[in-house]
């Protein structure tokens, strides 16, 4: 009885490690990530409760293109930032269904060593970069860098004429597009 009860025990404890997420050693992050480094955002982001799900809600505390973030950490399901110097701590969930990626690979499309050059955009897209909204006439690009990607799950190919966006958990709003271009909006 003694045995099934420590096998019982050293199966639980197997199984309550494996559970636990896998901080990302330095050879694991990928070349340009390092921690402590310091990055800026490529897309508009919002977070709620110092949380940002890569889900990407539309509501929440704006952090706009190219501001400047501190990696804290990495590991497999999570992203530490901190936005300011010093400034808030925001914890940036991966959440691997709706982006198709890899926390390192969410990392690389959210954070980059350089700025977003605003210049390879026009006037109008510019204007809604900086406030993080779309409008008829954006390019694909624009649009990802004003509001970030949609989930995988909703709009699985970004070659596709019709991106669905989570407005919050519980509504969505599409932007439908003509020759690579915003021809309108549903909310």
């Amino acid at each position: 009885m003694r045995l099934f009860f420590r096998g019982m025990i050293v199966i639980m404890l197997s199984l309550s490690l494996a559970a636990c997420k896998k901080k990302l050693e330095a050879d694991e992050l990928g070349v340009a990530i390092t921690e402590g480094g310091i990055y800026y955002t490529q897309v508009f982001m919002h977070y709620e409760k110092n949380i940002y799900p890569t889900t990407n809600y539309q509501v929440g505390v704006p952090v706009p293109v190219n501001t400047q973030i501190k990696l804290l950490g990495i590991d497999d399901a999570t992203i530490n930032i901190e936005i300011g110097n010093p400034g808030q701590k925001v914890v940036v969930k991966n959440i691997q269904k709706h982006t198709g990626d890899t926390t390192q690979q969410a990392f690389g499309k959210l954070f980059a060593k350089q700025q977003v050059n605003l210049n390879q955009f026009s006037a109008l897209e510019k204007e809604n970069i900086n406030k993080g909204t779309v409008s008829v006439g954006m390019g694909k690009k624009a649009v990802t860098t004003a509001i970030g990607y949609p989930p995988i799950t909703r709009t699985p190919n970004l070659s596709a004429n019709a991106w669905v966006f989570w407005r919050n958990k519980f509504n969505t709003f599409i932007v439908n597009f003509k020759d690579g271009k915003v021809s309108d909006i549903i909310d």
